[in-house]
């Protein structure tokens, strides 16, 4: 009997610690779904190292950037259960050894995970001889600095960041440090913080506040805030970030308000502005997201409303996280990717907006990116200065940075010009090679192969255009990729304006082009231009607004009747009124040019008075329309 009543108490004690170990566990649990992740390590550490433990424990060490801890429990979790572990741990696993610039060993993980051969090594190499800048980095001295990111232009002088100084405000579970404030502050010659001010309490409240943007004219403000409640999703209970917009009256920040596609069921973050402040690019993880988090755009309508989000597509995001976007003055988007391949956590990569769209994005490099994370860049382009934030010290860092071009990137586009129609090679020909700016880089004339080459450099946007007396330009613009050339050739197609326009015809034996227009009458002694000649001269501004690259000599004719230097002074009247009505009617001055020929070049015998008909000296009353360009 005895022995049973020790049995059935032995049952019981192992039943009662078993109920306890599960009741701590969903405690601890509970920790690790409000992200308190540095809580809920120290617990897991005490409990038995299960698999459920251990994945926790370890994602726990990865999410607060204790890398040598969590690869040493994502070493363990893999030995003990290797076969029966979700793919996205060793997503995780590679992120952290890649942290540690364990490099092969990551690879390992990426090539499971992604299926196919990743070589970081290689890839790191090949980015340093292709990236198009290098940067030099230093460090902003940041009296009082805990955590601090998102260092953002505000005005002509001064500077807003995100900081976690503020000891009086509550402290974030997720990494024990105060919740976030915003801050403004100006930067010294020596790249010292100072004048350092927290925003008013309009802007900063108890809970997250960070990432702020603003117009150019200084007047308003988009910034994150998260929500001061939780929302259970699927996996976790999250507060969710929305974007909102503040207005500056009287020297105040007010009319705070949430955006209207913000919700309380997913997050948008990381505001960012077009250069006219007519699209607002940002991060989310709104329904029909590809990843944890996406770039989106979304129109600012001149009434203030905004249109619909638009996902930027999975050419910028991957499956993983795509934050803080920028975009530069010539439209280039700047992001935080860690789904694209980099050198370990967030890296910084560029696309540049081709015909419409982003092109690949390209990773930024080794001068500014590191093996942990890097994000929250931003340029300021016409001196190549700007900042970026990094925890590679271990916290959240402010970092100054000047752009210089990348000496390793030296590489060349080709192509010829021919007819569009005839194919004919084109000798003559100018050929231009544009920066993203519409700056001209370099030019040149074609010879008789009609063959042109340009030096470039990789991962850049350039347009290239084609040139030729009477004949239509044209433009094509490309992205270089990593080895120097969208296109290895780019045949320029040139359409002369004969072959597009019934009006213009090529006057083979004085090889010249000629505009065809109705005979443009004047009064006699006169040289303003008539109603009927305006409704004539009418289809020559159409033409030359179809085609604004188009050049017109305007030429006006006598017969050869009356003095020679009265018909030569009375054609160059004409010439000049006809000139001078054509640019009253938009057509730019310089596209033009007017000279009077007199009597000094008839169409027919009529060369002197008295041997031909009015109907024969008529013909050679006239106005000529020739296109110079």
């Amino acid at each position: 009997m005895k022995k049973h009543i020790y049995i059935l108490a032995s049952l019981l004690l192992v039943s009662g610690l078993g109920f306890a170990q599960n009741k701590n566990l969903k405690r601890v649990n509970k920790l690790f779904e409000m992200r308190a992740y540095k809580d809920a390590a120290e617990i897991y550490e005490t409990k038995e190292r299960n698999q459920e433990v251990l994945q926790n424990l370890a994602d726990s060490y990865y999410y607060n950037a204790s890398l040598q801890k969590a690869i040493k429990t994502y070493r363990e979790l893999f030995i003990q259960y290797g076969d029966s572990i979700d793919i996205e741990y060793h997503f995780r696993f590679a992120q952290a050894l890649k942290g540690v610039k364990e490099y092969k060993e990551a690879d390992k993980h990426l090539i499971r995970y992604y299926n196919k051969p990743i070589n970081t090594l290689a890839f790191i190499e090949e980015t340093d001889k292709t990236t198009p800048h290098t940067f030099k980095l230093k460090q902003i001295e940041n009296t009082n600095s805990i955590s601090d990111f998102g260092l953002t232009f505000y005005g002509d002088d001064k500077v807003a960041f995100a900081s976690a100084r503020n000891s009086e405000n509550p402290d974030y579970s997720w990494n024990n440090l105060p919740y976030l404030d915003l801050y403004s502050g100006t930067l010294n010659n020596q790249n010292v913080l100072e004048n350092v001010e927290p925003f008013s309490e309009s802007i900063n409240t108890e809970t997250h506040e960070s990432n702020a943007v603003f117009t150019n004219d200084g007047k308003t403000m988009y910034f994150n805030r998260t929500n001061t409640t939780r929302k259970k999703t699927d996996e976790e209970r999250i507060a969710h970030i929305k974007i909102y917009k503040a207005e500056l009256v009287d020297d105040e920040w007010t009319n705070v308000t949430a955006l209207p596609f913000t919700s309380n069921t997913y997050s948008t973050e990381h505001p960012a502005l077009s250069k006219d402040e007519k699209t607002l690019y940002f991060a989310s993880d709104m329904p029909g997201t590809l990843g944890s988090f996406d770039i989106y755009k979304v129109a600012i309508n001149d009434d203030g409303t905004y249109g619909e989000p638009e996902n930027l597509g999975d050419i910028i995001n991957t499956k993983h996280r795509e934050q803080f976007p920028f975009v530069g003055k010539y439209n280039t988007l700047y992001f935080a990717s860690i789904g694209h391949l980099g050198y370990g956590g967030l890296d910084v990569f560029r696309s540049n907006l081709v015909n419409g769209k982003f092109d690949n994005p390209v990773n930024l490099g080794s001068t500014i990116n590191s093996s942990l994370d890097d994000f929250a860049y931003v340029i300021r382009e016409k001196d190549n200065k700007g900042f970026v934030s990094s925890n590679k010290s271990g916290y959240d860092r402010l970092y100054g940075f000047a752009r210089e071009q990348n000496p390793l990137t030296i590489y060349q586009v080709e192509g010829i010009v021919q007819d569009l129609n005839s194919k004919e090679l084109l000798s003559g020909a100018l050929v231009t090679l544009f920066d993203e700016s519409d700056t001209v880089i370099q030019d040149t004339i074609v010879g008789d192969d009609a063959y042109y080459i340009f030096k470039i450099e990789p991962n850049k946007k350039y347009k290239v255009r084609g040139t030729r007396k009477a004949y239509i330009p044209q433009d094509v613009e490309f992205s270089t990729d990593s080895k120097g050339k969208v296109q290895h050739d780019i045949y320029l197609s040139l359409e002369s304006f004969a072959d597009a326009e019934e009006r213009v015809k090529k006057d083979e034996e004085k090889d010249v082009v000629k505009i065809e227009l109705d005979k443009i009458y004047f009064d006699f002694d006169k040289s303003e231009i008539r109603e009927d000649a305006a409704n004539t001269l009418n289809v020559l501004v159409g033409l030359m607004n179809k085609y604004p690259s188009m050049e017109v000599e305007v030429s006006a004719h006598t017969d050869a009747r009356g003095p020679d230097q009265y018909n030569l002074n009375l054609s160059k009247r004409r010439a000049a009124s006809t000139l001078e009505y054509l640019v009253s009617q938009g057509i730019e001055r310089n596209r033009l040019k007017s000279i009077g020929y007199g009597e000094m070049q008839p169409l027919n015998k009529c060369i002197k008075e008295g041997i031909c008909t009015d109907e024969e000296y008529d013909i050679n009353r006239r106005c000529e329309f020739t296109i110079l360009n």
